[in-house]
């Protein structure tokens, strides 16, 4: 069967509705219903699995022009997440500065790069009194949407997709690839990359891995795996049972980029690290958002999500809820993976919309707080002062569309004249006479 007919025979049946409640009820579970932004609306969600929530999640919306999307699932701890979720967008903010506040696939680019070069100049200050902050890293998936333009960076396997309507049918589209060596393209490029190295990558513990170590081969960190100082260090553990330690850079740092100009069609996006991606198709995570109330829709996914890990073991939800965080038999991460998502509506601009505030969202906390947005020159508002002939074609618009005793023809060549005439004269008296002369007819 059809992989779609077979999602719609499943919604039918109300499989991919999820159990909200259930959600709401989850001691680990954590969400934002909905909330604005200034290109529409989002919802965002997450759920711990292991001993400590190793995912981070961001959401920055500024008052205007922009919105930043990160969601980072870390490995080896949660430090290099943490790291990447404190420093990444403030990178961001510093290199649009320097370049004229403005933003573009090389600003976000650089802000990623910075933050690795961040993070690791942290690990070799840190790591000799903890050794295993060379082991901690994270993947690393980013984007702006700056005016109309989509702006990802990738590193690692959380997925980004924006979907579109097209003749009244969800068309999906993803945005990323996911950099993990179960994908025999990733495998055939690390074996190029590495044509005197055999065990570059091979399958252990059921999984193709990098070394045998790691599935990504694009993270933030890990320095044990690019930096020979840190792998041959004397305090650093070996594994006895693997191979022997690259003396070389083996994992990749470096973004792999996406730019796309948003479409009237676009209707949303969905951001999610893994975990998710694990239990359910890019097709299915499109309709459950395309069928379902806006309020919740993050929420919803990882409802699903969860109730589709308790099934694959033959158990419940209430299960997997019963479940302690941490690994073994009967835990949270036998059954699933930390997972972290952002869902994201894309709607047209409407002079009508209220302002939205500089607000920071966070996958860990519901409450909001104030947004570095706020000061940085990226979210001011600036509005260019139209032409005579600018004014014309604004003011013939407006006329069309309102029902004058005067008649709409009659009232555009009034307006000409009107405008015409204020352009030979001072910019405050233009607009008081443009005022008086068309709207004071109506005060009377």
């Amino acid at each position: 069967m059809h992989p779609w007919l077979q999602t719609v025979i499943d919604m039918c049946r109300g499989k991919f509705k999820g159990d909200l409640k259930a959600f709401e009820e989850d001691p680990l579970g954590i969400s934002i219903n909905i909330e604005r932004h200034c290109f529409g609306e989002f919802s965002m969600a997450s759920v711990q699995a292991n001993e400590f929530m190793e995912d981070r999640s961001q959401v920055e919306v500024a008052s205007n022009n922009a919105l930043f999307l990160g969601v980072y699932d870390g490995h080896g701890g949660y430090l290099a997440s943490r790291f990447i979720a404190e420093n990444l967008f403030k990178n961001l903010l510093r290199i649009a500065h320097e370049n004229g506040n403005t933003i573009t696939q090389d600003t976000l680019s650089s802000a990623v790069s910075d933050t690795e070069k961040q993070f690791i100049n942290y690990v070799r200050t840190e790591y000799i009194a903890m050794p295993s902050l060379a082991k901690a890293g994270s993947c690393c998936l980013t984007a702006v949407i700056w005016k109309k333009t989509l702006y990802v960076a990738n590193l690692g396997d959380s997925r980004a997709i924006i979907v579109s309507m097209v003749d009244g049918k969800p068309v999906v589209e993803q945005l990323t690839r996911d950099h993990n060596c179960n994908d025999i393209a990733i495998r055939e490029e690390l074996r190029a990359m590495h044509p005197n190295d055999p065990n570059i990558v091979f399958k252990r513990n059921g999984s193709y891995r990098v070394k045998g170590i790691i599935e990504v081969c694009r993270t933030i960190g890990d320095a044990y795996l690019k930096r020979p100082d840190f792998t041959f260090h004397d305090s650093f553990p070996k594994d006895t049972n693997g191979p022997p330690l690259p003396d070389k850079c083996v994992l990749s740092s470096e973004p792999e980029m996406r730019s796309r100009a948003l479409r009237n069609n676009d209707k949303f996006l969905i951001f999610a690290s893994d975990g998710l991606w694990d239990l359910m198709s890019n097709e299915q995570a499109a309709l459950i958002v395309s069928k379902n109330p806006r309020n919740g829709i993050a929420k919803r996914l990882l409802s699903v999500a969860l109730t589709e890990s308790a099934r694959r073991r033959g158990f419940s939800y209430q299960n997997v809820q019963a479940a302690s965080p941490g690994r073994g038999n009967a835990s949270r991460r036998s059954f699933h993976d930390d997972i972290s998502v952002i869902v994201v509506f894309l709607e047209k601009p409407s002079i009508l919309r209220k302002r939205v505030l500089n607000m920071s969202y966070s996958g860990l906390n519901p409450t909001p707080e104030k947004s570095d947005f706020e000061g940085s020159g990226l979210s001011s508002l600036i509005l260019s002062p139209l032409s005579p002939r600018g004014l014309k074609a604004s003011f013939r618009r407006r006329s069309k569309s309102v029902d004058s005793p005067l008649g709409g023809s009659s009232q555009g060549e009034d307006t000409d004249r009107l405008i015409d005439q204020s352009s030979r004269q001072t910019a405050q008296g233009r607009w008081a006479s443009l005022r008086q002369k068309l709207f004071g007819r109506f005060r009377r």
